[in-house]
């Protein structure tokens, strides 16, 4: 007998027993029966309680011998919502119900590089999803939101989804989002749009500024190149404004207030239209002659990815605004995004700001994420540049007081035909030596056409510009698109932001046009990082040479110099000393 039927047992009796003794009383009450009578028969009553708990004590005992390692998780009270709950991150396959008023549930901490978040964060916006393919009963939250919210079955998969196997990254998306909200619920808000429909970003990104999709979207808000520059959003060597979360934020809310008048007031096809493209949605509401994105849904026209965009919001908001009720109670809220704001007249190198204001650069490169190299766009005048709070003050005649020819003191130069470092020195006045010294020549006589100089315009440079060379994008894995009947390499590339040419390269197609409806089609470049990061990474102690920098370590290894930084805790003006170690996390153990 287990423990659990033992239990039930003691409770039954002891219901009988009492049900048998309030009738006796009832009876004497009405003088059906004497007092004297119902003291003998209390007195049997008592007895027969005795028996009863003897009976059900020795029963006990053997439900615990024979029973109770089947039963490991039985409640005597049946009140777990008080015991807080300790739980490790399930699978990413498997999904556990986590859902509805489940208590506290904690995670053990985990410490992750920003890289390696980036992953996590891709993983979980990315991951193949099964949901019920009906929508099943609707149900109508509290009116909690100022955006129309319903539960059906695809919802609450998702939100199984978030809060069990992907509980803990979903958790950092909460935490970041208090420090993005309040500036994007306000821009919402000014655009006339619902202020909960913010909450689109975590959808898109986590609130990952560095998040870089397989179709080249990017930022908060995942804009590809295209659509931004319609709405404002530009692109370039320099700088990229659809990293900038308040440029990005404005955009975003043009373009949904468009789709949702071009959809006549319907925010879930509104929703939908800004993953699959407006284009998509009209037609998929010509082929199914419906305007309901549910019904929409039970067609194969529309991707995977679409379909499930919608319940992805609305489970993302229906967690976000209760997070206690599905156990989201150990977050620790980042603070408001909050800054000054310094007038950078032209071109101005981090440098020379962090000297002026204080500020660490890695923070004004934080505060400044659209910015790509060490200085301000060259062709951009009046920039206005983020500063930590309180640091602004007496910045602008500090500024005044740095001639404009010291304003930048790096330039950078794209090798042309023709080009010598020799001329190079003499056009821009500066000593060959520098030039070489900087950029790491080997071979003075092998400059390749195409390739990236930084010229020190000053005596007084560091490598800094060198490790900021290549975009610090982190992309997701390599997209893959099924063939559909009546899909042709003009119809894929233009659903997928591509080109047809890069369809033919990456897939080895030639000059074939034949495709066959199931065949499997790579519709997005080999990830670089890939290559490089394959194998086993191991430890390496680097003993620095004379001559060394990180730059040229970096290189050896083929790490990235801000890594050797963070392994190392080394500021960003930190001079190295031949005889000092280094710790080095490199693929394979061995140099490039």
């Amino acid at each position: 007998m287990s423990l659990t039927a033992a239990m039930m047992m003691l409770r039954m009796a002891a219901v009988l027993t009492a049900c048998e003794f309030f009738d006796s009383l009832a009876r004497c009450l009405s003088g059906k029966i004497n007092c004297l009578q119902l003291f003998m028969q209390g007195a049997c009553e008592c007895m027969k309680c005795w028996f009863y708990l003897l009976f059900i004590g020795v029963m006990t005992c053997c439900g615990v011998l024979a029973g109770c390692v089947t039963s490991p998780h039985m409640s005597l009270f049946n009140d777990e919502s008080a015991i807080p709950v300790l739980v490790a991150e399930q699978p990413v396959d498997g999904v556990e119900d986590h859902s509805a008023d489940a208590g506290c549930v904690i995670l053990p901490p985990q410490e992750l590089t920003a890289a390696a978040e980036t992953v996590a964060d891709t993983e979980l916006l990315t991951v193949a999803l099964t949901p019920p393919q009906e929508v099943g009963p609707v149900v109508e939250p509290e009116p909690l939101f100022d955006f129309p919210v319903v539960e059906n079955d695809k919802v609450r998969y998702l939100v199984k989804r978030y809060t069990g196997g992907g509980r803990r990254t979903f958790s950092r998306w909460m935490q970041r989002s208090s420090r993005y909200l309040p500036l994007m619920r306000a821009i919402f808000a000014r655009e006339g749009l619902p202020q909960d429909l913010a909450i689109l970003a975590m959808v898109e990104s986590g609130f990952n500024s560095n998040a870089h999709s397989w179709a080249n979207a990017v930022g908060h808000w995942q804009f590809i190149e295209s659509t931004g520059r319609m709405y404002g959003l530009d692109n370039d060597w320099w700088h990229d404004e659809r990293r900038d979360v308040e440029k990005a934020t404005l955009a975003a809310a043009r373009y949904l207030k468009d789709l949702y008048q071009r959809f006549d007031g319907d925010w879930y096809l509104a929703v939908a239209s800004y993953n699959a493209g407006p284009g998509k949605i009209s037609r998929a509401i010509k082929k199914y002659h419906s305007r309901d994105f549910w019904e929409l849904c039970r067609g194969d026209y529309l991707q995977d990815e679409t379909k499930n965009y919608v319940p992805k919001l609305l489970a993302a908001l229906l967690i976000s605004k209760q997070p206690a009720k599905y156990g989201f109670c150990d977050l620790t809220y980042e603070a408001p995004l909050q800054f000054d704001t310094v007038v950078l007249s032209e071109a101005t190198d981090l440098e020379l700001v962090a000297e002026l204001t204080g500020a660490a650069y890695a923070d004004l490169k934080t505060l400044n994420p659209e910015l790509k190299r060490w200085c301000t766009p060259p062709h951009l005048h009046n920039y206005r540049l983020r500063v930590p709070v309180g640091t602004s003050a007496g910045f602008a005649e500090k500024y005044a007081a740095v001639p404009a020819t010291e304003r930048a003191r790096y330039k950078r130069h794209q090798i042309q035909s023709g080009d010598t470092l020799q001329h190079l020195a003499k056009r821009y006045r500066i000593r060959t030596d520098d030039i070489i010294a900087l950029n790491k020549i080997r071979n003075p006589r092998a400059l390749r056409i195409g390739q990236n100089l930084i010229l020190p315009l000053h005596r007084d440079f560091s490598s800094l510009p060198l490790t900021e060379l290549e975009d610090d994008y982190q992309r997701s894995r390599r997209r893959h698109y099924k063939v559909r009947p009546g899909d042709s390499l003009w119809t894929i590339a233009r659903k997928c932001d591509v080109t047809e040419k890069q369809l033919r390269v990456w897939n080895r197609l030639g000059w074939s046009n034949v495709i066959q409806p199931g065949q499997r089609l790579a519709v997005s470049a080999p990830s670089s990082s890939r290559t490089r990061k394959s194998g086993v990474q191991q430890k390496v102690i680097y003993r620095v040479q004379s001559g060394d920098t990180l730059w040229g370590i970096g290189r050896q290894f083929s790490v990235q110099t801000r890594d050797i930084r963070q392994w190392n805790a080394l500021d960003e003006d930190h001079i190295l000393h031949p005889g000092d170690k280094l710790t080095l996390l490199v693929r394979n153990g061995k140099r490039s």
